[in-house]
């Protein structure tokens, strides 16, 4: 990419797109200058075509994944080289709705008693009980608990948006006696460098070990806490409308998703069969 990179990084910087995204596009480019081996302003349209049908064809990415790398290239050739062909025309792949795997209140409580670590039962607990993103938790500071309050400020969540979720007492309980033992500052979970936060990949390797040690099978990975989260507060009772602002979700469609998974709304939604059939209790079988 050479100087390309510097260039796309600038564009994406200046709209100010998050950290994660701006490496994921810049990394995406780069397979896709690196298929053909010749600098992006040499590629076009057909050349596009040709990378897409590749991801589709030979490597099989999901949808998600080819979705994002026409972001990518789209991003790059409509702002960066501001080409003459109609960056429209690159298609996206027809998304699918796949729903989140929850863990069960059970299984929950596993996982954090395998997490033997205060440091790390303090963060996958505060992922689950204020269903925060994994990015969210690991940059909050020390005063974005207010114990005062019983509040959690998340500052500049996704889309950047402020919101307060409730600050758990047990949650509490266990940070203070986090913060007893390591007096963290000013990061909340700092990381192998005191002066920046725990990095998403570490976060990662504490919900996978904790995972194995409780001898959960679901493919779940940290943000399942926070479906998981989402989904208890359902069955529970709360408000939909409060559950979206928790999440900090701007459409309820986003919220939505969790009354497909919530047990409650499955189980005690009677089905007709039961009124259209009569009740064979105590009928024994019929004989052959």
């Amino acid at each position: 990419m050479g100087k390309f990179q510097d260039l796309m990084d600038r564009e994406l910087r200046i709209r100010g797109l998050a950290e994660n995204t701006r490496r994921s596009y810049i990394e995406k480019m780069r397979r896709f200058v690196r298929h053909f081996m010749r600098a992006p302003d040499q590629l076009t349209a057909e050349d596009v075509k040709q990378y897409q049908l590749f991801l589709t064809k030979d490597r099989r990415v999901t949808w998600s994944t080819f979705n994002v790398n026409v972001c990518a290239i789209r991003f790059f050739y409509r702002n960066v080289l501001r080409v003459e062909w109609n960056v429209e025309h690159i298609p996206y792949q027809k998304t699918s709705t796949r729903l989140p795997v929850v863990l069960s209140g059970g299984e929950v409580i596993a996982l954090l008693d395998a997490a033997t670590n205060l440091k790390h039962r303090a963060i996958l607990m505060t992922l689950y009980s204020a269903g925060l993103r994994t990015g969210e938790a690991i940059h909050l500071r020390l005063e974005d608990i207010d114990s005062q309050r019983m509040m959690i400020r998340v500052e500049q969540g996704k889309g950047r948006r402020d919101r307060y979720v409730m600050l758990s007492r047990k949650l509490l309980e266990t940070l203070r006696r986090y913060w007893l033992m390591s007096r963290p500052d000013p990061w909340l979970f700092p990381g192998q460098v005191p002066t920046r936060p725990i990095t998403y990949r570490s976060v990662d390797r504490i919900f996978a070990c904790a995972k194995a040690k409780a001898g959960i099978r679901k493919r779940v990975v940290p943000h399942s806490l926070r479906h998981s989260f989402a989904t208890h507060l359902l069955e529970r009772g709360v408000n939909i409308r409060v559950i979206q602002r928790l999440l900090g979700h701007r459409n309820l469609r986003s919220t939505e998703v969790y009354t497909h998974v919530a047990e409650s709304y499955i189980r005690d939604t009677k089905s007709p069969l039961d009124d259209l059939l009569p009740d064979t209790e105590g009928v024994e079988p019929s004989e052959k």
